[in-house]
């Protein structure tokens, strides 16, 4: 496996293998593609009950939908679910991974806890982002800031993703 470059990941969206939609050419960089935050996030309600982490589990059952025009305070140690602004279709045969900007990191900032992994064959899916404050200063995040990149990674054989958020638009 091998990380796309620059001239490789402009050769592959603009024969169509990779959408990225919005795409701006300047959101390139040397082996990475720049993705923006998005104006939802899922806001973890006050709970007072256990939460059981199972297969069926729905982080929609202990998140509210919040929609913000200027920005979301995320406190120390606050959780949020966040999304990108941009829709991504991989072919079979490159995956991706999201990670964080430096810049940001140096507040505290994680973009992604856990789940940074984006499968071979995604259509038109917005990367949710598991966002967490672990500095020891309140942050004021803009939705339209290149908050995250993602490094293309070219797979050994091909696959498809079909699991259940193929298609993802919110978080």
């Amino acid at each position: 496996m091998a990380v796309l470059t620059r001239a490789e990941i402009l050769r592959r969206i603009e024969a169509g293998d990779i959408v990225i939609d919005p795409f701006d050419p300047a959101s390139v960089g040397p082996a990475s593609i720049d993705l923006h935050l998005g104006r939802e996030f899922r806001v973890f309600k006050l709970a007072r009950e256990i939460f059981h982490v199972t297969d069926e589990a729905d982080h929609r059952a202990v998140t509210d939908l919040v929609v913000v025009d200027d920005y979301l305070l995320l406190l120390p140690g606050q959780a949020v679910l966040g999304v990108t602004e941009e829709r991504i279709t991989l072919p079979g045969d490159i995956c991706g991974w999201i990670q964080g900007r430096s810049r940001f990191a140096r507040f505290g900032l994680m973009v992604h806890v856990t789940a940074n992994f984006m499968q071979p064959g995604i259509i038109q899916t917005r990367q949710v982002l598991e966002m967490n404050n672990a500095g020891p200063i309140p942050l004021a995040i803009h939705p339209g800031t290149a908050i995250c990149q993602i490094i293309l990674e070219q797979c050994i054989g091909s696959a498809e993703y079909n699991g259940r958020f193929q298609r993802q638009l919110h978080p």
